[in-house]
C-alpha cells in the first residue's frame, strides 16, 4: 500500500479535476463542501501562524487597518476567520475575499456579515486594471487549481497588488499527507471534502517544484505539517 502510494504521488497530477470545479456539479454538496471547509481550514491549514507571524505584526504601525486580499477566497471562511482573529487581538483588519466563480462569491456573500470583511466576485486581473492596492495578498489551496499559465499570472498580479507582502499557502503532496487526510476527512459526509480534498494532494507541488515554477523574488517557506508558503515581500 505505501509503495502504490508513493508511485501514486510520485509525479504530479496537473490535470487532474476536481469535482467542486465542475461546472455541473452537484450544488447541494458544493454548498456543504464551502461549510465543511471551515473547520478543515481551521485545523489543518495553519493560518492561525500565519496570522500570529505575519499578519498580526504589520498592524503596530498603522494608523489604520491593516488591508488584505484573499485571492480565491471560495465560501469564505478563511477571511471571516482572519477578521474574528483580528478583532479579538484588537487588531483593524479590513479583508477583501474575491473569487471568478460566481458559485462560491454567491455563498460568500450569502454568508452573515463580519466586521471588516467584504466578498466579490472578480478576478486578480481586474483589480489590476482598477488600480487598487491591499498591504498584503493572500491565498489559500489556490496554487494547485491553476495551469501554468494562470500560475504566472496571478503571481504577477499579486506583485502588481500587495503594497507589502503576498503569501500563498498550498498543500505540500506527500504520501503521508495523502494518508492522513484520507483518515481524517471520513466524518466529512455529503460534499466532496474527501474526494477533492485527496485530489487536492495529488494535484499540489513539493517545495522545490514549486520554486522551480515560481518567477524571481519568490521563496517557498514551510507554513505547517502539510503546507508550504509561495511568498513575495517588497522590496
Amino acid at each position: 500500500m505505501d509503495l502504490a502510494r508513493e508511485l501514486l504521488l510520485r509525479r504530479r497530477a496537473a490535470t487532474a479535476v476536481e469535482q467542486m470545479d465542475r461546472p455541473d456539479c452537484d450544488a447541494r454538496l458544493l454548498d456543504n463542501t464551502y461549510r465543511q471547509f471551515g473547520v478543515i481550514n481551521r485545523v489543518l491549514s495553519g493560518w492561525r501562524r500565519l496570522y500570529a507571524v505575519e499578519l498580526r505584526p504589520l498592524v503596530p504601525p498603522l494608523q489604520r487597518p491593516l488591508t488584505i486580499l484573499d485571492l480565491g477566497c471560495g465560501g469564505g471562511d478563511l477571511a471571516v476567520m482572519l477578521s474574528r482573529w483580528a478583532a479579538r487581538d484588537g487588531k483593524p483588519m479590513h479583508i477583501t475575499g474575491i473569487d471568478p466563480d460566481p458559485r462560491a462569491a454567491r455563498f460568500a456573500r450569502q454568508r452573515p456579515a463580519a466586521s471588516g470583511v467584504e466578498f466579490r466576485e472578480a478576478h486578480s486581473s481586474d483589480l489590476v486594471r482598477e488600480g487598487t492596492r491591499f498591504d498584503v495578498v493572500i491565498s489559500n489551496h489556490v496554487l494547485h487549481h491553476l495551469a501554468p499559465e494562470e500560475f504566472r499570472q496571478l503571481l504577477a498580479d499579486s506583485e502588481i497588488l500587495a503594497e507589502t507582502t503576498a503569501l500563498h499557502n498550498d498543500l505540500v503532496r506527500s504520501p503521508a499527507a495523502f494518508a492522513l487526510f484520507s483518515m481524517a476527512a471520513l466524518p466529512f459526509r455529503h460534499s466532496f471534502i474527501r474526494e477533492d480534498g485527496l485530489t487536492s494532494i495529488r494535484r499540489s507541488y513539493r517545495p522545490a517544484e514549486l520554486s522551480a515554477a515560481a518567477p524571481p523574488g519568490w521563496s517557498v517557506e514551510r507554513s505547517s505539517a502539510f503546507h508550504q508558503v509561495l511568498t513575495w515581500r517588497r522590496g
